[in-house]
C-alpha cells in the first residue's frame, strides 16, 4: 500500500512537473528584429474580403487636417490598387474561360472602364475605421481604412458594360459574376 501511494505521488509530481514545463517561459522575440507594434485600422477585418474592397492608409503631419488628408489619399490608393488588381484577374480569367472575339480589345476597354468605375467609387467610399494619435513630438498620425461593397463595384461594371455595344457582344453576365465572386472568395481565403 505504501509503495502504491508512493508511486501515485511520484506520478502526480512528474505530471505536475511536465505540465509546468510545457507552459513555462516563452522565448521573447529576437530584439534585433525590433519591437512589434499594432497598427490601428490595419487588422484582418480592414482588408479586402468576400464582401468589401478595402484599403488602409496613414498620414503624419504637424497639421491635423493634412495628416487626415494624407491618410485618406494613402487608403484610397490602396483601395484603388485592390480593386484594379482584382478586376484585372477577373478580366484575364473571363477572357480565358470564354471565347471572346477580340480578346485584346475587350481587355483594353474593360481596363479603361474599370478605371472609370474606380474613380467613381472613390467618391463614394465608407470609412470603416479612423484613429488619430498625437505623437510625443506634437505631430498627428492618422490611420484610416476605407471600404466599398463588392456588389456596388460589380453593379457599376455591369451597368457600364451594358452601355458599350462592343463589350456587350462578348459579355456573359452569369459567367462574369461567377468569375468575379470566385476572385473575391479567393481574396477572402488568402487572409489569415
Amino acid at each position: 500500500m505504501k509503495m502504491r501511494n508512493l508511486l501515485m505521488v511520484a506520478g502526480i509530481f512528474t505530471f505536475a512537473f511536465m505540465l509546468a514545463s510545457c507552459g513555462g517561459s516563452k522565448k521573447a522575440a529576437d530584439p534585433s528584429f525590433g519591437k512589434e507594434i499594432n497598427v490601428p485600422c490595419n487588422d484582418d477585418e480592414y482588408h479586402t474580403d468576400a464582401k468589401y474592397f478595402r484599403g488602409t492608409g496613414n498620414g503624419i503631419s504637424t497639421d491635423l487636417s493634412t495628416a487626415k488628408s494624407k491618410a485618406r489619399i494613402d487608403a484610397q490608393t490602396n483601395l484603388s490598387r485592390s480593386i484594379s488588381t482584382t478586376m484585372k484577374s477577373v478580366a484575364d480569367r473571363y477572357v480565358n474561360e470564354r471565347q471572346v472575339g477580340d480578346a485584346q480589345e475587350f481587355e483594353q476597354k474593360f481596363e479603361q472602364m474599370t478605371r472609370e468605375v474606380i474613380n467613381q467609387e472613390l467618391n463614394n467610399v465608407e470609412v470603416a475605421c479612423s484613429k488619430t494619435m498625437q505623437m510625443k513630438d506634437g505631430k498627428y498620425q492618422v490611420f484610416q481604412a476605407l471600404q466599398v461593397p463588392k456588389d456596388q463595384v460589380l453593379n457599376n461594371i455591369k451597368d457600364r458594360i451594358s452601355k458599350d455595344q462592343k463589350l456587350q457582344l462578348d459579355y456573359d453576365k452569369m459567367k462574369f459574376e461567377q468569375v468575379f465572386n470566385e476572385e473575391m472568395d479567393k481574396l477572402a481565403k488568402e487572409r489569415p
